[in-house]
């Protein structure tokens, strides 16, 4: 019987295997294949994504989730828990900026319970049903079933209660300063919460408004852990319960809005609903994620390609958030988060550009160049609000990361759209100029060290300015960009040569000893000690195998450093062969970038962490596009996967899904201040990109499958294309590609220097 049982369940095994690798050629619901769960299943000491499910609309100002960690945790909802505590309002980009404006919403039975410890129940993901535009969830101990769906600033919950005399919901406003008043005539309660980790002003407040479809029977209010039966609560954590009888089965529906300026704008917030209910609110959800996600359509793939490729693809249209609301008259306006006023105007946050700003931001050039216009409005307006552009805006700046990626990320939104769209660009240039000569009032906002890079053309490693080196490779590509940009805007001669001068600078840090970047003194002599495998330090997040890379704008130059192009190829291929040895001594313990790597069986190939995502692309800067191909496959397949651990490292605002879109489609923006996207391979065996303008973009490969990983040939428009990279330009006029798949490499395609992506040492 035993053998019997055995025989079944590994037929079963085999079953679900085979349905997740065969071959499908097209769906008509795409938003059917992502799940928001996945790399829930994450801790501080191992990121698998550290994702939470984001039940919300593409980039909504509030976003929902159930909450399974304690108050305060950034840890909000992992996969292995088995409690919820409630159903939180969350703006929280990432664990480790943790969240701000939060408040939950939880349906209990029963004893009154409010404490979060008292309150939460067992739940099983049997019994959980997770959509980005819906979730439900069966909550045993109080057999109740939650169920909620969103607009952009509004939701409702649907909860389907037992037969009881004692059914309730309570508000948690959270601590740190919260507001709650029940106003039982309207069967309504408002509250503020001011909970947040950083980045607001004295005056910041998330105002909500809940309105039930039921007259309260019961109505409680409390402070802190004390219980009452005022009306109205003001405390460090204000929270309030209201009750009914209920009958079995009996639906109770709440409608929820909140805003960051006011009660009066959270109500007139509630117009995101009007009078829909749950199922048309629901359905809308649904239908918007659909077009959204249709934008991309993809054939020929398996099961699992398919949720893990529009998976990838629902996490790249969460970030940056809207941070603007709509007033009595329709006008946009938004709180600032940079001087607590109200402004007209657009407003984004929550995306680190030492992020995003390598495949992210290009993504939504690409694909969302209209949104991307409203962003940099938003920017503008940041810069007007603040004195500066943020690098780590969330809501406001925040004192996270390296770098002054703004300017490539305001840089080619223009370069790629130019006069298409009316926002201040002269004003975000001289947001760039500003930022890039001056040291902010945060280390991470302007140039920490700009005196020194300007003066010696790198930051110094021993004047107390820890990532040196990474802040000067990431600086010399921000000067390209405003190099790029100030000759797009016709700026003086002697300013964009200033700018182009100063992206060599990656120059001053290159050791002709060891092929690689090392941190270099005050008075010109590298540092020593020299560990290329010591993460941190020099580095941020990483080592000099990582960061040696990061000349995105002049592979040529690198090339040159290296000693040609042999010697280039066989330091990228020493990557992948040495072992995944570290020095965590910076750190003193081994930070989960470390170990996600140590793990990945890839070298020191660290996918999880963004430094180093591009450096599978630069084989086709040096004669050899073969091996990017099959990198690219393997980094694909091995990295990332349809399950709650599906990442290998932090997911980042879309960074990581950004990667796997774009290499899923056959080509990456290695420089996203150039016009050109460098060529990896196709993983379907048709994708159809539909552009903002009306074009389309076809990439077709018939061929395509596990074994068929090289290009053989490549066609753009019935003609022979040899080149090792595609131009945006051309792109979105609308291009057919035919790719020819092969299961060998094609050693001759794309070796000669013709066919080359663009290097700044290459310009006449």
């Amino acid at each position: 019987m035993k053998k019997i049982l055995f025989v079944a369940f590994l037929s079963l095994i085999i079953n679900a295997l085979n349905g997740q690798n065969a071959l499908i050629q097209s769906i008509e619901n795409p938003v059917d294949y992502v799940d928001p769960l996945i790399g829930s299943d994450s801790d501080p000491s191992l990121s698998t994504g550290n994702t939470y499910p984001a039940i919300a609309l593409p980039w909504g100002m509030n976003f929902w989730t159930p909450q399974t960690g304690e108050m305060g945790n950034g840890w909000a909802y992992t996969y292995n828990a088995r409690t919820i505590r409630g159903f939180k309002q969350t703006h929280q980009p990432s664990p480790w900026m943790n969240d701000y404006g939060q408040f939950s919403i939880m349906p209990v039975t029963g004893k009154l319970r409010f404490k979060e410890e008292e309150r939460k129940s067992w739940f099983s993901h049997k019994a959980e049903l997770v959509k980005p535009y819906y979730y439900s969830v069966y909550l045993a101990d109080h057999d109740i079933t939650t169920e909620l769906t969103p607009t952009e600033r509004a939701a409702r919950f649907r909860f389907t209660f037992p037969q009881t005399d004692s059914a309730s919901v309570v508000i948690d406003a959270f601590d740190r300063g919260s507001y709650v008043k029940i106003i039982p005539k309207e069967q309504k309660i408002i509250g503020y919460t001011t909970r947040n980790s950083g980045g607001v002003p004295d005056n910041f407040k998330n105002y909500f408004v809940i309105v039930f479809d039921k007259e309260f029977d019961l109505t409680k209010t409390y402070k802190d852990s004390i219980l009452s039966d005022a009306l109205e609560s003001t405390a460090n954590h204000a929270g309030a319960v209201i009750g009914f009888k209920t009958k079995k089965d009996e639906q109770v529906n709440a409608k929820v809005a909140s805003s960051f300026i006011s009660y009066e704008q959270a109500e007139l917030n509630f117009k995101e609903i009007g009078s829909d209910d749950f199922d048309t609110v629901k359905e809308k959800g649904r239908t918007l994620w659909n077009a959204n996600l249709k934008r991309i359509n993809v054939e020929g793939g398996t099961t699992g390609q398919f949720k893990t490729f529009y998976s990838s693809l629902y996490r790249s249209l969460l970030f940056p958030r809207k941070f603007y609301e709509y007033d009595a008259t329709g006008k946009i306006v938004h709180y600032s988060p940079y001087n607590g006023e109200v402004r007209d105007g657009y407003m984004f946050t929550d995306t680190g550009f030492w992020d995003t700003f390598r495949a992210l931001f290009p993504f939504l050039n690409l694909m969302y160049p209209e949104l991307n216009a409203h962003i940099q409005e938003g920017l503008s307006n940041a810069y007007d609000e603040s004195g500066w552009l943020p690098e780590w805006a969330s809501p406001g700046l925040r004192n996270v990361m390296v770098g002054n990626n703004s300017a490539s990320v305001v840089a080619e939104a223009y370069l790629k759209s130019g006069d298409a769209y009316t926002y201040d660009i002269e004003n975000l240039y001289k947001a760039l100029i500003h930022g890039a000569n001056n040291e902010g009032p945060l280390d991470a906002v302007g140039r920490k060290g700009a005196e020194y890079y300007n003066k010696l053309g790198y930051v110094p490693y021993d004047v107390g300015i820890n990532e040196n080196a990474a802040r000067t490779l990431e600086y010399a590509y921000d000067d390209f960009a405003i190099y790029q940009l100030a000759k797009a805007l016709k700026k003086p001669k002697n300013e964009i040569n200033l700018y182009k001068k100063r992206a060599m600078n990656y120059t001053h840090l290159f050791d002709s000893q060891t092929s690689l970047m090392r941190g270099k003194n005050k008075n010109g002599k590298f540092m020593a000690p020299f560990n290329p495998f010591k993460w941190g330090d020099a580095f941020t997040e990483g080592n000099s195998w990582h960061y040696s890379w990061s000349v995105f704008h002049d592979m040529q130059g690198l090339i040159d450093l290296m000693g040609g192009e042999d010697k280039f190829v066989a330091q990228l291929d020493t990557v992948f062969s040495l072992p995944p040895v570290f020095d965590d001594s910076y750190y003193g313990f081994v930070i989960h970038e470390i170990r996600e790597m140590q793990i990945a069986d890839m070298g020191q190939y660290a996918h999880g962490n963004q430094p180093i995502q591009h450096m599978i692309y630069l084989y086709n800067y040096a004669g050899q596009p073969w091996k990017t191909q099959e990198w690219v496959r393997e980094t694909m397949n091995k990295m990332y996967l349809p399950t709650p651990d599906g990442y290998c490292g932090d997911e980042d605002n879309g960074q990581t899904s950004a990667w796997y879109v774009f290499s899923a489609m056959g080509f990456y923006p290695v420089a996203p201040a150039t016009d050109q996207y460098v060529l990896g391979a196709p993983l379907f065996q048709k994708i159809t990109l539909n552009l903002e303008n009306g074009n389309t973009v076809e990439i077709n490969a018939p061929k395509n499958s596990p074994e068929n990983k090289y290009i053989e040939t490549m066609k753009i428009d019935g003609n022979i294309y040899d080149k090792n990279w595609l131009s945006h330009k051309a792109m979105i006029k609308g291009m057919k590609i035919d790719f020819d798949m092969s299961t060998k490499p094609n050693t001759s395609r794309g070796t000669t220097k013709s066919a080359y992506p663009y290097s700044l040492s290459n310009e006449d």
